[in-house]
């Protein structure tokens, strides 16, 4: 199962992920501060949350190598991985479903099984090579041009999206376990973050700021400045819920 894409954008790490299989954004990524795995197809957590703690005193290389030497399922397994320093590396095993294989680049790495064909690691890669923009955008764009080069072979249903921006705990994570058009209710979902929760953010403690900013007249003002410029534009809220 699955495709997914891991990137680098300045200091921040993100890791999206789609595929016909149920919640695949709960059991694919593992992110950290300055670190990244995707475990994929017969996915083993194992490789997920040991490699991310390991990567980031060791290389990307040696923690795959060790990992795939390991594991008597390595044949069955696809993984994806970055390190602290920002070198990739990556897996797929002989007997993962076809079509399965990867690509490394400078900033980032694709890497799929049971897809389409090989167009569609290579269809995501030259999308986020060649945007520009928000981080979290480039990521879902770059997957849904993925998915318009065939995707996942067996349809649709998952997807997720989590960025790091070098802190333990997430700044953005978003999930879509079982949708119609999963990378689509990304895309709202990323909307919708903007309207309140990506201005909150800006007041978030931090690993060096324990307090961050814990007033609120920042924020407020981030908020109504998204609001104002969501108006201007002509654009309605893509939230569902209702204000009361």
């Amino acid at each position: 199962m699955t495709w997914s894409l891991i990137a680098r954008d300045g200091d921040d790490i993100g890791l999206i992920v789609a595929s016909k299989f149920f919640a695949c954004g709960a059991v694919v990524p593992y992110v950290g501060a300055r670190t990244a795995v995707a475990s994929q197809a017969f996915c083993n957590p194992i490789w997920g949350t040991e490699g991310r703690t390991r990567l980031e005193t060791q290389s990307a290389e040696s923690v795959m190598a060790d990992l795939v030497s390991r594991d008597a399922g390595q044949g069955i397994r696809q993984a994806h991985m970055i390190d602290a320093q920002g070198n990739f590396a990556a897996h797929t095993g002989g007997d993962c479903t076809d079509w399965a294989g990867h690509l490394i680049r400078d900033d980032h790495s694709v890497a799929g099984n049971m897809l389409a064909g090989p167009e569609v690691i290579h269809a995501t890669s030259a999308a986020f090579a060649a945007s520009t923009g928000p981080f979290a955008q480039r990521l879902i764009s770059a997957m849904q041009a993925g998915e318009a080069a065939g995707g996942d072979k067996r349809g649709r249903q998952a997807a997720g999206l989590t960025i790091h921006k070098g802190e333990d705990h997430a700044w953005l994570s978003l999930r879509a376990d079982d949708h119609a058009d999963p990378l689509g209710e990304l895309d709202r979902l990323w909307r919708v973050a903007q309207e309140r929760y990506v201005p909150f953010t800006l007041g978030m403690p931090t690993a060096v700021a324990f307090s961050g900013n814990p007033t609120r007249e920042h924020i407020d003002a981030a908020i109504a400045q998204a609001e104002a410029q969501r108006v201007e534009s002509g654009q309605p809220s893509s939230s569902f819920a209702v204000d009361t």
